[in-house]
């Protein structure tokens, strides 16, 4: 284990050995300092926890901490591994090439083996709430592991999430995107959870790729498709649901790293 300290920060770097995914995982741990005698942090899992360094995580939870703007955090940044497009995906089913096959065991990861490492470790309280955020591919793997264990979570933060994620190849001439992506599917098919809360980030130039062809990219087509069905499931808009659409938005850690913030503070924030 090594750790750094800042003044509103302790980082912790650990390595855990996961049965389930056969590999040794690094993790990362933002904890914050002045966390309030008798008061619970909430806990933030963040996939692709080894571009939380270049996001600027850290200074970020500094900033927003010295400026009173959110409460107590535990972020939890885990790093993928070299089976990336495997680990991550929906656990339901794989995509059309067969990546996700390891969405199950990174899953049974999660709940069997860093969850408890955690309470055991750090927090054996518990936690006000839990959260799960990601960037692309780990964006879906976040909302798919939210989204089917609701009991756990309460939040969900989605940055350029990987939303095309389907069962046929686009260019299959029986391809449809109301029947064939996989996560809209998960959640018309669905429960309808209150508590659920959900943040969605997408850049126009996110992607080039146009498969309707109605001028709009498939990225911001995905993102807004998905709060469709969030909405026809019940949620609200305005209540339940935040879209963040930045108009010079990509894909990319720098964009990721600007929007972090208003995600941080629509999760967290004091009044």
């Amino acid at each position: 284990m090594e750790t750094d300290k800042s003044e509103r920060i302790l980082k912790d770097h650990v390595e855990i050995e996961s049965g389930f995914l056969n590999r040794t995982v690094k993790v990362d741990f933002y904890f914050p300092l002045h966390n309030e005698p008798d008061t619970s942090p909430s806990l933030l899992l963040i996939n692709d926890g080894q571009d939380l360094e270049k996001l600027g995580l850290e200074f970020i939870l500094e900033d927003l901490y010295r400026t009173k703007t959110i409460g107590p955090l535990l972020c939890v940044g885990i790093h993928a591994g070299v089976d990336r497009k495997l680990e991550y995906g929906t656990a339901c089913k794989p995509d059309y090439k067969g990546r996700g096959s390891r969405a199950k065991n990174y899953t049974s990861f999660i709940f069997e083996e860093l969850i408890p490492f955690i309470r055991i470790n750090y927090y054996n309280q518990g936690f006000k709430e839990k959260a799960f955020a990601g960037f692309s591919l780990g964006a879906l793997s976040a909302l798919d592991i939210v989204w089917n264990h609701p009991i756990e979570f309460s939040k969900t933060g989605i940055f350029s999430g990987s939303l095309w994620w389907r069962t046929k190849d686009k260019n299959d001439k029986t391809y449809s995107d109301d029947k064939d992506r996989i996560m809209h599917q998960q959640i018309r098919n669905g429960n309808y959870y209150p508590w659920l809360k959900f943040f969605l980030e997408c850049g126009a130039a996110d992607e080039e790729g146009d498969r309707n062809n109605n001028g709009i990219i498939d990225s911001i087509d995905d993102t807004v498709d998905l709060i469709k069905e969030l909405v026809a499931k019940g949620y609200d808009e305005n209540k339940d649901i935040h879209y963040l659409q930045l108009d010079d938005g990509k894909h990319d850690v720098a964009t990721w790293a600007r929007a972090m913030p208003e995600f941080l503070k629509w999760g967290w924030g004091e009044p």
